[in-house]
Protein backbone atom coordinates (compact mmCIF):
# COMPACT_ATOMS: atom_id res chain seq x y z
CA UNK A 1 0.00 0.00 0.00
CA UNK A 2 1.25 3.50 -0.86
CA UNK A 3 1.45 4.89 2.67
CA UNK A 4 4.65 6.90 2.33
CA UNK A 5 5.14 10.07 0.32
CA UNK A 6 7.52 12.61 -1.10
CA UNK A 7 6.08 16.10 -1.39
CA UNK A 8 8.23 18.43 -3.48
CA UNK A 9 7.75 22.16 -2.96
CA UNK A 10 9.30 24.68 -5.34
CA UNK A 11 9.22 28.20 -6.71
CA UNK A 12 8.51 28.54 -10.40
CA UNK A 13 7.78 32.07 -11.57
CA UNK A 14 7.44 31.58 -15.33
CA UNK A 15 4.37 31.97 -17.53
CA UNK A 16 5.56 29.10 -19.73
CA UNK A 17 4.32 25.76 -18.36
CA UNK A 18 6.22 23.59 -20.87
CA UNK A 19 9.42 23.26 -18.77
CA UNK A 20 7.35 22.35 -15.72
CA UNK A 21 5.34 19.78 -17.67
CA UNK A 22 8.60 18.31 -18.99
CA UNK A 23 9.85 17.83 -15.40
CA UNK A 24 6.53 16.27 -14.47
CA UNK A 25 6.70 13.84 -17.42
CA UNK A 26 10.22 12.79 -16.39
CA UNK A 27 9.07 12.19 -12.81
CA UNK A 28 6.11 10.12 -13.96
CA UNK A 29 8.35 8.02 -16.21
CA UNK A 30 11.18 7.51 -13.72
CA UNK A 31 9.05 6.72 -10.69
CA UNK A 32 6.98 4.30 -12.76
CA UNK A 33 9.89 2.55 -14.43
CA UNK A 34 11.79 2.27 -11.12
CA UNK A 35 8.72 0.54 -9.65
CA UNK A 36 8.87 2.61 -6.47
CA UNK A 37 5.42 4.18 -6.51
CA UNK A 38 3.45 6.71 -8.47
CA UNK A 39 3.38 10.38 -9.34
CA UNK A 40 0.03 11.57 -8.02
CA UNK A 41 -0.15 15.08 -9.40
CA UNK A 42 0.78 18.65 -8.76
CA UNK A 43 -0.57 21.92 -7.46
CA UNK A 44 0.35 25.32 -8.83
CA UNK A 45 -0.40 28.81 -7.60
CA UNK A 46 -2.69 30.75 -9.90
CA UNK A 47 0.15 33.17 -10.67
CA UNK A 48 2.55 30.22 -11.27
CA UNK A 49 4.94 31.54 -8.61
CA UNK A 50 5.19 28.25 -6.71
CA UNK A 51 3.87 24.72 -6.62
CA UNK A 52 4.18 21.16 -5.39
CA UNK A 53 4.56 17.66 -6.80
CA UNK A 54 3.14 14.60 -4.98
CA UNK A 55 4.68 11.13 -5.13
CA UNK A 56 3.36 8.12 -3.20
CA UNK A 57 4.66 4.62 -2.62
CA UNK A 58 5.70 2.07 -0.01
CA UNK A 59 9.15 3.63 0.61
CA UNK A 60 9.76 7.40 0.72
CA UNK A 61 13.53 6.93 0.48
CA UNK A 62 13.19 4.91 -2.74
CA UNK A 63 10.77 7.47 -4.19
CA UNK A 64 13.18 10.28 -3.42
CA UNK A 65 16.14 8.37 -4.85
CA UNK A 66 14.25 8.00 -8.15
CA UNK A 67 13.09 11.63 -8.24
CA UNK A 68 16.18 13.45 -6.98
CA UNK A 69 18.30 13.39 -10.18
CA UNK A 70 15.38 14.89 -12.11
CA UNK A 71 14.77 17.56 -9.49
CA UNK A 72 18.48 18.40 -9.27
CA UNK A 73 18.61 18.89 -13.05
CA UNK A 74 15.38 20.92 -13.31
CA UNK A 75 16.68 24.45 -13.96
CA UNK A 76 13.12 25.79 -14.23
CA UNK A 77 12.54 25.14 -10.52
CA UNK A 78 13.97 27.27 -7.73
CA UNK A 79 14.19 26.80 -3.96
CA UNK A 80 13.31 23.14 -4.22
CA UNK A 81 12.72 21.14 -1.05
CA UNK A 82 11.33 17.68 -0.51
CA UNK A 83 9.39 16.44 2.48
CA UNK A 84 9.78 12.68 2.90
CA UNK A 85 6.86 11.33 4.91
CA UNK A 86 7.38 7.85 6.39
CA UNK A 87 3.78 6.81 6.96
CA UNK A 88 0.19 7.86 6.38
CA UNK A 89 -0.83 11.52 6.54
CA UNK A 90 -1.57 11.67 10.25
CA UNK A 91 -0.27 13.84 13.06
CA UNK A 92 3.04 12.72 14.48
CA UNK A 93 4.20 10.61 11.52
CA UNK A 94 7.97 10.80 10.94
CA UNK A 95 9.12 13.23 8.25
CA UNK A 96 12.45 14.44 6.91
CA UNK A 97 13.04 17.71 5.04
CA UNK A 98 15.65 17.77 2.28
CA UNK A 99 16.64 21.06 0.67
CA UNK A 100 17.80 20.53 -2.91
CA UNK A 101 18.14 24.12 -4.10
CA UNK A 102 18.28 26.75 -1.35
Amino acid sequence: MAEQAVIVEFEYGSNDLKPLLDVEALLISEVGSAGVGQFDGDEMAVDLSHGSFYLFGPDANALFAAARPILDAARCLRRVRAILRFGPPVAGVAERLVTLQP
